[in-house]
């Protein structure tokens, strides 16, 4: 039975139910279609627009349903034009005529707008402890490395000397603003469109505060149109997930460019890497590159949601069957990107050595030496002046700052002095960089305690 099928006659076009369907999308939110039409059901019978015995049965029938499908012993019918459709037909099957009286006050509109935003917010529950463990994960290795010298590139050139313990930091970082924003936009997402039905609201007396309690929702949508024609909670939420996607795909990148023997700073587990069929030797971070390759399928889909929405006028249109599929997509690809990735850092095999030694290329103490003379009196815009003509030599010369002799340090200036070896000291050049979100030992640690505090009070 078609809940629509009043005044027209005759069936679709086969091919036109088909692509009018919308089941096998929707039916992941069956179990809150069931919540929904519970708490609709008990509001009905509150204000006393169904009989209490009516309601009685209704519910009754709707726990039965989500009984069975929990147990998997329902068959779900993939001829359902859409979850709704499965569920109150099933309902009827059940119960019989009480069944029909389920769906008053309601429409589809509003019904499906208060499924979808139960299930998203408890799709975001579960994107959080997935980053929670990312950041976790992040943390437990960055404590390993806090004395790990790496080179710090700009424009992908050493620039200045960090350890691998702040560069994870400042990924656990991102992560957790990634957590905030979740959190802000599940502020707009837990709000109740039930009561809107098609548009224009109801003349029954209902109470749509107490389905919104019941529901668990923190308020209810203030205008019915906007509560049924709005789905900016699934753009916003799309937004968040390609900001994960995005920070993801950033250290994906890394991870891809550091395992290849050219770099050699780390070594990715074989349990997240596989070969090549034909290149026995080969080793292919296979799963990095995926995380970094659908990144795009999550940003496409929010491009997707977003010419959806751009040109529907108000209200409702059946143009927003098709904001589930992107959103669902998304929800699950950055899922298994946080899984894969906090996967590979807990198995991550960090070369120290290869990164210690690939600091010492490019001449990241250059900064630090300016600061050296600037110690001494110099104005810094002269030391970096000096320095500049130093590195030049140095480089012509095919030697580091550090193998440079004194004697020629003294021909740019005689504020030169053997303590210029000490300040330009990879381990002491990062030792000295104590300020707040510097890389530090103590400081890194600083920040990586702040971390586990601030997912822990979230």
């Amino acid at each position: 039975m078609k809940l629509w099928q009043g005044m027209l006659s005759g069936e679709l076009n086969p091919k036109a139910e088909e692509f009018n369907a919308s089941f096998s999308i929707d039916q992941r939110m069956i179990e809150q279609d069931i919540e929904g039409s519970i708490a609709h059901a008990l509001m009905l019978g509150q204000t006393g627009i169904l009989k209490n015995a009516d309601v009685k049965t209704i519910v009754h029938g709707l726990f039965s349903i989500l009984s069975e499908l929990k147990n998997q012993t329902l068959e779900l019918d993939p001829t359902s034009e859409d979850v709704h459709t499965f569920v109150e037909n099933e309902l009827i099957k059940r119960i019989g005529e009480a069944g029909k009286r389920l769906h008053t006050a309601r429409s589809r509109n509003d019904q499906v707008a208060t499924d979808l935003r139960l299930y998203l917010r408890s799709e975001i529950k579960e994107i959080k402890a997935l980053l929670f463990a990312y950041i976790e994960a992040i943390v437990k290795l960055a404590n390993q490395h806090t004395q790990s010298i790496m080179p710090g590139y700009t424009h992908l050139q050493v620039a200045q000397p960090v350890t691998f313990a702040h560069y994870l930091s400042a990924y656990g970082m991102m992560a957790l603003r990634d957590s905030e924003r979740l959190d802000d936009t599940l502020q707009r997402i837990n709000q109740l469109p039930l009561g809107a039905c098609a548009l224009a609201g109801t003349s029954y007396p209902i109470d749509r505060e107490y389905t919104a309690e019941l529901l668990g929702f923190n308020a209810i949508m203030q205008n019915s149109m906007d509560a049924v024609s709005d789905r900016d909670f699934v753009i916003e939420l799309q937004t968040d997930i390609s900001i994960i996607a995005i920070h993801l795909s950033r250290q994906a990148e890394e991870f891809i460019m550091w395992s290849s023997p050219a770099f050699s700073f780390i070594e990715i587990a074989d349990q997240y890497a596989t070969g090549s069929s034909i290149m026995p030797q080969k080793k292919n971070p296979d799963m990095a590159e995926l995380i970094r390759g659908k990144s795009a399928r999550i940003i496409g889909n929010l491009m997707q949601s977003l010419t959806m929405l751009k040109g529907l006028p108000l209200a409702y249109s059946k143009d927003m069957q098709e904001d589930k599929e992107s959103i669902f997509d998304s929800i699950d690809t950055i899922k298994m990107n946080l899984e894969m990735m906090t996967g590979m850092l807990n198995s991550l095999k960090v070369n120290t050595d290869k990164m210690l030694a690939a600091t010492k290329l490019g001449y990241p103490e250059a900064t630090d030496l300016a600061d050296y003379l600037v110690n001494k009196g110099i104005p810094f815009r002269t030391a970096h002046h000096i320095v500049a003509e130093i590195v030049s030599e140095a480089h012509q010369k095919g030697i580091t700052l550090a193998e440079l002799p004194l004697e020629v340090y003294r021909e740019y200036s005689r504020s030169f002095d053997t303590d210029l070896y000490e300040a330009i000291d990879l381990k002491n050049i990062i030792e000295k960089k104590s300020s707040l979100g510097g890389p530090a030992p103590e400081e890194v640690k600083r920040q990586l305690n702040w971390l586990l505090k601030e997912i822990t009070n979230i």
